[in-house]
């Protein structure tokens, strides 16, 4: 039961970022006491400090061109989902790459997210 509550989020989540909702996603799916770190960069802990930093990366795009999910698997309190963006950055200049998100969760909501991509 676990694990379709836990896909059953992740699709809603993933839709609501498709959609452009990311700040509504992250609202919404979480949880006050994440982490989420870049690569192997050093995380940033707690829902205020890791909304902040989507705020910011979100204003700093210039030209959103488009992302696609390209799938996505669950196990046990683990999802990973592969990403595609392309955009331009204000201070990254055009970006245009594959990410895999990999999140653990905790009550419904995630509790630890890493995003593993190139330069």
């Amino acid at each position: 039961m676990k694990k379709q509550k836990i896909e059953s989020s992740l699709k809603d989540l993933n839709g609501l970022v498709l959609q452009g909702k990311m700040l509504e996603a992250f609202d919404k799916y979480y949880h006050e006491d994440v982490s989420m770190q870049e690569n192997n960069q050093a995380p940033t802990i707690g829902k205020a400090s890791n909304r902040k930093r989507e705020l910011e990366f979100l204003n700093n795009i210039t030209e959103f061109r488009g992302a696609s999910m390209n799938g996505f698997v669950v196990a046990g309190d683990l999802s990973f989902v592969i990403w595609s963006y392309d955009y331009s950055h204000k201070e990254w200049g055009v970006r245009k790459y594959s990410q895999v998100s990999v999140q653990r969760w905790k009550d419904n909501q995630i509790i630890h997210e890493t995003f593993y991509y190139g330069n």
